[in-house]
């Protein structure tokens, strides 16, 4: 039997550690920050089987969100179960909509949010009776 990946952890960039953390579990439901180094500047954190990693940019850093650089890219895509309860959850909790619920072409329901850095993550279910390649 062939190796299998079994989880993934997303990296961000971020200008505060802290408050980028407050923000992921308070606006989006991600849970147990932790906290690594004598500074803290480094934290892992999860929402059911997806981990998010943050690290804090040195002061002069310049953080460029990917859609910066290409329109319309995210920095993090997650393939969900029920995107309407989601977006209705995070919206709620007074997560930065990036944009609202709609249909793409590929095959998904989708909504995006923005962090406190700018970056884009979106969060999409793959419609009924749509091919794709996911398992």
């Amino acid at each position: 039997m062939a190796p299998r990946i079994l989880r993934n952890a997303n990296i961000l960039l971020v200008r505060d550690v802290k408050a980028s953390a407050h923000y992921f579990v308070s606006k989006c439901g991600f849970k147990d920050p932790t906290f690594h180094g004598p500074e803290e500047k480094f934290c892992m954190l999860h929402r059911d089987t997806a981990e998010l990693m943050l690290s804090e940019a040195p002061a002069d850093y310049e953080i460029v969100p990917f859609w910066k650089v290409n329109d319309q890219l995210w920095n993090i895509y997650y393939w969900v179960d029920d995107v309407e309860a989601l977006y209705a959850e995070m919206k709620a909790a007074g997560a930065k909509i990036d944009y609202e619920l709609c249909d793409q072409p590929w095959g998904c329901r989708e909504f995006g949010i923005q962090d406190l850095d700018g970056h884009d993550i979106a969060f999409g279910q793959i419609m009924e009776g749509t091919q794709t390649d996911e398992p």
